[in-house]
C-alpha cells in the first residue's frame, strides 16, 4: 500500500508525471493531488514493473509502514540491515572519516597547520613531519592518552575543517566552498594506507548490509601529464593519443594498477579474507572507478583519460578485479570544466571508438541556478550521454533545466541511462533539497535511479542515511526502497549478464534461472552454471538472497 504524501510532494510528482508524458490525459488523469497514485500512475512513479509481494515481503513492507507511522528514527532503525546493493558513486579518498586521518597523520608524524587547519606542506608541496617548527602542531599531539582542552579544541576545528560537521554558511563562503576546500586540507597523507582506508570503508558497508562498492580513485599520472605538457596540444585525437603513446605514457599503467592491488592484498590481509577468521567485510566487493581531473588543461585533461582507459582496458583484458571504469571529477561549474566541457565529451566520445568496452560514468549536471549562467545550465547531462557515451550519470541535479527537460528524461529511461542520486551531498554542495530535487522527476519518468553517498566522510553520513533521507523525503514504499538497491546492482560494471531478463526490469529472471526461487541456496544446475558465468548476475543473486533472509525475520 503507497503512503499517503505530503501536498508538495504530490504536487512534484504530478508535476513530473506531466512534463514527461507523451499522452498527457492518460499518463496525468490518474494522479489526484489531494489522493493517492494508483494504477498507471503508481507505475510511473518507478523505474520499472515491481513484482507482486511475496508473504515475507508483505510481512517486511508492514513492519516498514509501522515504523513510518512511528517517525523517522523508527525508519532509521528499520533500515540500518536493509539490504543496500551497491554504491556506485563513492570518492575514495573522501569516504574516509577525519577522525582517521588524524590518527594516521600522528602515526606518520604530521605536522597540522593551524591556519586552516590543514595537514601541512612546504613550498614544494610535500608534506611536513616533525619536529614541527611553531606554529604547526603535531598531529601525534592529539592522539594521546588525554588532551587538554586547548588540544580538544584544536582536535574538533581539525575535524570541522576536513568536513561539513558544523559548518554554518556565511556571506561569501558558501557549501559549496567548504565541501571542496576540504580536500586539500587532508591532502597528502602516504598513499601506503589506502589499503587501511579500504578496510575502514568496507567495514562500514558491511555493518549495513551492503555488498558492493565501486571506488574512485585518482592514481599517479604525473609521467603523462609531463608528456602531454611536452607535446602541446593537438585537436586532432588520433595524433595526439599516438603521440602520447610513442613517448611512453603506457609505462604508468603498471603502477596504476599495481597500487591497487597492494591496497586489495593489505584490505585482505588486515580482514583475514580466505581464513577461517575472515571478518564480515571480507564480502563487500569493490572495483575502481579512475578519477580524471578535469580543470586542467586540454592537453593533460587528454593524456590523464587515454591512461585511464588504457589502465582499464588492460585490467578487462586480463579479467582482473580492479579497474572497471572511468569517471571526470572536480567542481563542474569551475572556470575550465565550463569551458572546455564540449571538447571534454569529445575526448570521450573518440576514446569509447578507440576503446568500446571501457565503461563510462560521469559527474553531470551537478549544478544549481545561480551557481553559472543560464545556459551553462542547458546541456551537460545530454552531452554527457550523447557525446560522451555516460553509462550513468552522477548527480544529474539541474535536469530539468536543460533544453527540452521532458525529452533528456524520455531519453535517459529509454538508453537505461542510471543516475546516481546523492541526496544529503545535493544539499551540502547545492543546496538543493525536497521537491527542487528532480528525484521525483526522475521516477515519474521510468529513469532508473539508485542511491549513492558521493563523499560520505566529508558530508559525515552513510549510505544508510541515504535511504533514511529518501524514504523520509520522497514518502518512498518498501517496494520502492528495494527496486533503489536492485537497481544500484543492475547498474554496477561488473562483468557479464544480469540476473534480470529485461534491463531495469525487477519481475522475471534471465532465461537459465527462471522459475527459481531467486537467492536460494540451491539454484538448477543450469542457474548455477549461469550465476558462475556472470559475475553481474552473481551478485544480484546475492542481493535478493539478502533480501530473503532479511523479509523472514518479520
Amino acid at each position: 500500500m503507497c503512503h499517503p504524501l505530503g501536498r508538495s510532494a504530490r504536487l512534484a510528482m504530478m508535476a513530473a508525471a506531466a512534463v514527461v508524458c507523451a499522452d498527457r490525459t492518460a499518463c496525468c488523469s490518474t494522479l489526484a493531488v489531494d489522493g493517492q497514485p494508483s494504477g498507471s500512475a503508481q507505475a510511473a512513479s518507478t523505474s520499472a514493473p515491481i513484482p507482486a509481494a511475496s508473504v515475507p515481503e508483505a510481512r517486511a513492507a508492514r513492519a516498514y509502514d509501522a515504523a513510518v507511522r512511528s517517525g523517522p528514527l523508527a525508519v532509521q532503525a528499520f533500515l540500518a540491515d536493509f539490504p543496500k546493493g551497491a554504491d556506485l558513486h563513492f570518492h575514495l579518498v573522501a569516504g574516509v572519516y577525519a577522525e582517521t586521518l588524524i590518527r594516521v597523520a600522528a602515526e606518520d608524524k604530521v605536522c597540522i597547520d593551524p591556519a586552516g587547519p590543514k595537514f601541512a606542506r612546504d613550498d614544494k608541496g610535500e608534506t611536513v613531519h616533525e619536529p614541527c617548527a611553531a606554529p604547526l602542531v603535531a598531529a601525534s599531539s592529539l592522539n594521546g592518552s588525554s588532551l587538554s582542552p586547548a588540544q580538544q579544541d584544536f582536535y574538533d576545528k581539525t575535524v570541522n575543517a576536513f568536513s561539513m560537521r558544523n559548518f554554518v554558511p556565511t556571506p561569501g563562503f558558501s557549501g559549496h566552498d567548504q565541501f571542496f576546500s576540504t580536500f586539500d586540507k587532508f591532502g597528502g597523507l602516504d598513499k601506503k594506507h589506502t589499503g587501511d582506508w579500504i578496510d575502514e570503508i568496507t567495514r562500514r558497508s558491511a555493518s549495513q548490509n551492503q555488498q558492493y562498492l565501486e571506488l574512485m580513485h585518482t592514481p599517479p599520472f604525473s609521467h603523462a601529464a609531463k608528456i602531454a605538457h611536452a607535446a602541446g596540444w593537438n585537436p586532432d585525437f588520433a595524433a595526439i593519443r599516438q603521440t602520447l603513446l610513442d613517448h611512453g605514457l603506457r609505462d604508468e599503467i603498471a603502477t596504476d594498477r599495481a597500487d591497487v592491488r597492494a591496497a586489495l592484498e593489505a584490505r585482505n590481509r588486515i580482514q583475514h579474507c580466505g581464513t577461517q577468521e575472515a571478518v564480515p567485510a571480507c564480502n563487500v566487493q569493490v572495483r575502481f572507478i579512475y578519477q580524471v581531473l578535469r580543470a586542467f588543461a586540454p592537453e593533460q585533461v587528454f593524456a590523464q583519460t587515454l591512461l585511464g582507459f588504457e589502465t582499464v582496458q588492460q585490467a578487462i583484458d586480463e579479467h582482473s578485479d580492479d579497474w572497471v571504469g572511468i569517471n571526470f571529477v572536480q567542481p563542474e561549474d569551475y572556470v575550465i570544466p565550463m569551458r572546455d566541457y564540449t571538447l571534454q565529451m569529445r575526448m570521450l566520445e573518440y576514446l569509447h571508438s578507440v576503446y568500446p568496452k571501457v565503461h563510462i560514468t560521469l559527474h553531470a549536471g551537478e549544478l544549481a541556478p545561480g551557481m553559472v549562467p543560464p545556459e551553462g545550465l542547458k546541456f551537460h547531462i545530454r552531452q554527457a550521454v550523447e557525446i560522451g557515451h555516460a553509462e550513468r550519470i552522477g548527480h544529474g541535479v539541474d535536469a530539468m533545466y536543460e533544453t527540452d527537460a521532458p525529452g533528456l528524461l524520455k531519453e535517459l529511461a529509454q538508453r537505461h541511462v542510471m543516475v546516481e542520486v546523492n541526496l544529503s551531498s545535493n544539499e551540502g554542495i547545492l543546496g538543493i533539497t525536497g521537491d527542487k530535487h528532480p528525484f521525483a522527476y526522475y521516477r515519474a519518468a521510468k529513469v532508473p535511479v539508485a542511491l549513492s553517498t558521493d563523499d560520505l566522510a566529508v558530508s559525515r553520513i552513510d549510505i544508510t542515511h541515504e535511504y533514511v533521507r529518501a524514504a523520509n523525503d520522497y514518502h518512498l514504499t518498501y517496494s520502492e526502497l528495494k527496486q533503489l538497491a536492485r537497481t544500484g546492482m543492475e547498474h554496477n560494471f561488473l562483468p557479464g549478464k544480469s540476473l534480470w531478463a529485461g534491463p531495469d526490469v525487477f519481475s522475471g529472471a534471465a532465461t537459465a534461472c527462471k522459475g527459481q526461487i531467486l537467492g536460494s541456496e540451491n539454484p538448477s544446475g543450469k542457474c548455477k552454471a549461469f550465476l558462475e558465468e556472470n559475475e553481474k548476475a552473481a551478485a544480484q543473486w546475492e542481493l535478493e538472497r539478502r533480501f530473503r533472509e532479511f523479509e523472514s525475520r518479520f
